[in-house]
């Protein structure tokens, strides 16, 4: 037995069933291999809403560039998704989105902007080959020239009214929902691996215990004893 295999045996040991139950049941679901970014958000409602979307389309990691203002969740928009999702906050100055970019190449991501300003690829066509870091920009600007100069690609929703463009987080629920039926549909190795799987149920006990993390940490040194 791998050490993560066993911390998660003692952490179901304590957790009820139903839970249980619920994390062999959505870990299988999850995915890292399409990511999302959000530039600079400015209401905080639209940032909790596209959480609220990710957690139900099983896409597991979030990254925020906060370069000029800080998140504070809705709780009653996200219904707890904050929870479930790995979130990683990206403030480094001077220019958070450049760092955030570097570190996300680094992991082999490509960087796809949102904009409905360049007619370029659409949720349809969109090569998803390899992992994809999907950025959303502020809602009145869109996203920045730093993102802008910096992307891989770009996509955009096509437009059939007067309107310009969706709303933030419709959009995101739009794009995620489509790209997540292809991903289904296709043969990409997207889904997270069985060792990703078990990592990630045990961050959810320590998320949900008084002591999670403590505990982790607990039951890794009693197997060193063993």
């Amino acid at each position: 037995m791998t050490e993560n295999a066993y911390v998660l045996e003692e952490f179901y040991k304590i957790i009820t069933p139903n839970k249980v139950g619920l994390f062999e049941k959505i870990a299988p679901q999850r995915s890292r291999h399409l990511i999302v970014g959000l530039e600079n958000i400015q209401q905080d409602h639209n940032a909790s809403a596209i959480m609220r979307t990710m957690d139900c389309l099983g896409f597991q990691e979030l990254h925020l560039i906060e370069k000029n203002n800080n998140y504070q969740f809705q709780r009653d928009i996200a219904l707890g998704a904050a929870r479930w999702l790995d979130v990683v906050q990206h403030q480094q100055e001077p220019e958070p989105v450049l760092d955030s970019i570097a570190h996300l190449r680094q992991k082999g991501y490509q960087i796809v902007a949102t904009s409905p300003h360049i007619n370029a690829n659409t949720p349809q066509n969109i090569d998803l080959t390899q992992p994809i870091a999907l950025f959303f920009g502020a809602e009145k600007h869109g996203i920045s020239e730093e993102l802008s100069a910096n992307a891989d690609a770009f996509l955009h929703i096509p437009m059939h009214g007067f309107t310009e463009s969706f709303n933030l987080s419709v959009s995101a629920a739009l794009v995620l929902s489509a790209l997540r039926t292809r991903l289904e549909a296709g043969s990409i190795d997207w889904l997270l691996s069985s060792e990703a799987q078990t990592e990630l149920k045990i961050s959810w006990c320590e998320r949900i215990l008084n002591g999670g993390p403590q505990l982790a940490q607990k039951f890794r040194e009693e197997l060193k004893k063993v």
